[in-house]
């Protein structure tokens, strides 16, 4: 059971094939009653950049009327410099570069600034991850996102925490998101946020894994790390995997797939 939280968890991803080209979005959210809701889209002549941002304002505009403080994580520096460095000075040139160009995608700009506004100050933290390193919620949005580029059907989650078979609150080793400050507030220089030594290491963190379980083409698997686990089942049609955390979840969870309690 994970441990109670104070934080909407957000992941955000997007992508484009060609750049320009046909590009989705893909989003998880985590509330804080513990329901993960899976959020994708697409349009069929983008840019990665425009994916990203409509990622994020998708993600914004969902969880606008839930109270409590957002955590964001994306790999895109490009959405995390603009929103809380860039747009402040843009604003101020009346949308113009330091070069005195156009801003680029500016009417995305103004519906995610618009947005972080609303929620008010330091109601949102954005965190950046380094992409495709195995961080399940990382990976999980660039699935959606590329689905939705290349016009596949995906089929998106919403229900509860539990039931949800990805550990979405984890990083690529298996422990919480939040459990490495200098990781999860980390900004894309690699340079620590200045929030890190305020941040709580408990926050978002859930208990240990004792397994990670994969069945592909009926064959069951046990995985002491969520990255091994995430390498055997990715891109594998039908194939199933939970973390277990303890045994006896664990006998449950085979029973529950039909391989009884072994």
């Amino acid at each position: 059971m994970f441990d109670t939280r104070n934080e909407i968890v957000v992941f955000t991803d997007g992508a484009a094939k060609g750049n320009p080209g046909p590009g989705g979005w893909g989003v998880v959210i985590v509330g804080l009653d513990d329901r993960v809701t899976e959020l994708g889209g697409g349009a069929a002549h983008t840019t990665n950049n425009r994916m990203e941002l409509a990622g994020a304002i998708a993600a914004l505009e969902r969880v606008a009327g839930a109270s409590g403080p957002v955590t964001i994580y994306t790999d895109s520096s490009y959405v995390i410099k603009g929103i809380t460095q860039w747009v402040w000075n843009w604003q101020r040139r009346g949308w113009k570069t330091a070069e005195g160009g156009d801003v680029l995608n500016r009417e995305l700009w103004e519906q995610l600034s618009s947005l972080v506004t609303a929620r008010g100050k330091g109601r949102i933290t954005w965190h950046w991850v380094r992409g495709h390193d195995g961080t399940p919620g990382n990976e999980r949005v660039d699935q959606i996102a590329v689905a939705f580029a290349k016009q596949r059907t995906e089929p998106l989650y919403d229900g509860p925490l539990t039931g949800y078979e990805l550990p979405i609150l984890e990083r690529a080793d298996g422990t919480s998101i939040s459990e490495n400050a200098e990781w999860s507030l980390s900004d894309p220089s690699g340079r620590a946020s200045s929030r890190a030594s305020g941040k709580p290491a408990s926050r978002g963190s859930k208990a240990a894994a004792h397994s990670y379980l994969s069945v592909v083409d009926g064959v069951l698997e046990r995985h002491q790390t969520w990255a091994d686990c995430e390498r055997r089942v990715k891109g594998r049609a039908g194939a199933r995997f939970k973390k277990a955390l303890s045994a006896a979840d664990e006998s449950a969870i085979l029973r529950g797939w039909g391989f009884g309690a072994s």
